[in-house]
């Protein structure tokens, strides 16, 4: 089992960055890769950004291309979540999340995932 920690978030204005941070520990041997989801309130739980732990390759969702970085720090044990350019539609709850799934087209569903950590807010203000 893997234990995930963010911390980050915050309120912030439209056109402001932030950093989210994702700090796991415990058995990380069997992660392939970790992402980023969100969820806003009364809406489905959403894909951001995934990073594969070995060789950072990174996938995006459109609605984040461009704005959003994802990275990851393995001596740390940490990924990161670079937000530019924030829009009030990014104001959600922020999840990271680890999958041994080695196949991108499933990063989409949060049904792959076997550890979440707690989530952290990020507001964003018009």
């Amino acid at each position: 089992q893997v234990q995930l920690v963010e911390s980050g978030g915050g309120l912030v204005q439209a056109g402001d960055s932030l950093t989210l941070s994702c700090a796991a520990s415990g058995r990380t041997d069997s992660t392939y890769a970790v992402a980023w989801f969100r969820q806003a309130p009364g809406k489905e739980r959403e894909f951001v950004t995934a990073i594969t732990w070995s060789a950072g390759a990174t996938y995006s969702a459109d609605s984040v291309k461009g704005r959003f970085t994802i990275s990851r720090d393995m001596t740390k044990n940490t990924v990161y979540l670079q937000m530019n350019s924030l829009k009030p539609e990014d104001t959600a709850v922020y999840y990271c999340a680890t999958t041994g799934s080695r196949w991108p087209s499933f990063w989409f569903n949060p049904n792959k995932y076997d550890s979440w950590g707690q989530g952290t807010q990020v507001t964003v203000s018009s």
